[in-house]
């Protein structure tokens, strides 16, 4: 089991967890996310999508196509770069008129640093999740912290508008189903955010959606919270649906929000039970330490045993969904 844990522009903060769960990069041979177990798509071939004007009498259908390829390393242009704050920025890449990811919700893919050579001499890998929506024509954008410690992050932000960058995908995570829960718990750390944003995006705006999502989001400060115009305009817009709290490790004076670590007593007061049974599941999403200590560690390439504090307050296995993290994509 495993998972997600996606478009307009973004407003001005990212990334970090806690001193507890740092944001530190992990050794730099380092090449595997922390990946979901479980139930996953098959993504193969080109996909095709149907999108709408304001109305379909006004506006003649357009399929579109999918600019990516699971099978092989795609190479795209950079069209622009846009800060978010003092480590991190929006690179926004182009695609072809008529084309756009059709990534499956959820999904994510993977970038491959030619210039850069792993352990066995290979081009470095690694995965992300975008932040634009699946079926945007002509763009796929990402926002990425930059790891002194990382390689393909660096990688990533020495390019400039007009140089290429190759992308394989998708890469299949949590096969999400509408309606398939009552209650969706999120929690999340740092960059860990763009997995669930993916889900938030797609799932909110269907006017099928009957599940409620609440998002439990760990940072640093103020400046580091990823996505926040974009989280607080998803609470207004629906909220019946959607909320979200956000968990500051080192908040300044005119912070009013929680601050502290993500611990049983928040999970117990804002994530819905594991009483609930099969309506209930929480996905997790941030830096290893994180992760480990909500949820148990990973055992080489793939999610160990359910651990940590979810396991403590009695969830089980089928109830907790993990996904690799751009943590682990540095």
């Amino acid at each position: 089991m495993s998972f997600i844990r996606a478009t307009s522009r973004v407003a001005r903060s990212v990334t970090a967890a806690t001193r507890l769960y740092s944001t530190e990069a992990g050794t730099k041979n380092s090449n595997l996310p922390l990946y979901l177990l479980g139930a996953g798509l098959v993504a193969a071939g080109a996909y095709g999508y149907t999108t709408f004007g304001k109305a379909e009498s006004e506006k003649p259908k357009k399929v579109l196509t999918s600019a990516l390829d699971p099978q092989k390393f795609v190479d795209v242009k950079l069209k622009r770069v846009e800060p978010y704050n003092h480590n991190t920025s929006i690179f926004v890449f182009e695609l072809p008129e008529g084309q756009a990811s059709l990534l499956p919700v959820s999904s994510c893919v993977y970038l491959k640093a030619e210039d850069l050579k792993d352990a066995n001499g290979k081009p470095m890998v690694r995965p992300y999740t975008p932040i634009s929506p699946s079926d945007l024509e002509g763009e796929l954008s990402f926002i990425i912290k930059k790891y002194e410690t990382g390689n393909v992050s660096k990688y990533v932000h020495s390019l400039g508008p007009g140089d290429t960058l190759a992308v394989k995908g998708p890469v299949p995570k949590w096969p999400w189903k509408m309606n398939e829960f009552e209650e969706v718990g999120l929690i999340a750390g740092g960059t860990g955010i763009a997995p669930m944003y993916q889900v938030l995006q797609h799932v909110l705006a269907d006017k099928s959606n009957k599940t409620k999502f609440k998002l439990l989001f760990a940072n640093i400060s103020e400046v580091d919270i990823l996505l926040c115009q974009e989280l607080d305009a998803m609470k207004k817009k629906y909220p019946n649906t959607f909320d979200v709290v956000y968990v500051l490790d080192k908040p300044s004076e005119k912070w009013k929000g929680l601050s502290g670590y993500i611990n049983a007593d928040l999970i117990k007061q804002h994530i819905a039970p594991p009483s609930l049974g099969e309506k209930v599941k929480v996905f997790v999403c941030g830096p290893p330490p994180q992760v480990g200590a909500i949820a148990g560690k990973k055992a080489g390439r793939e999610q160990g045993e359910l651990g940590g504090i979810l396991k403590e307050l009695g969830y089980t296995e089928n109830q907790v969904g993990f996904t690799s993290s751009q943590h682990s994509s540095r």
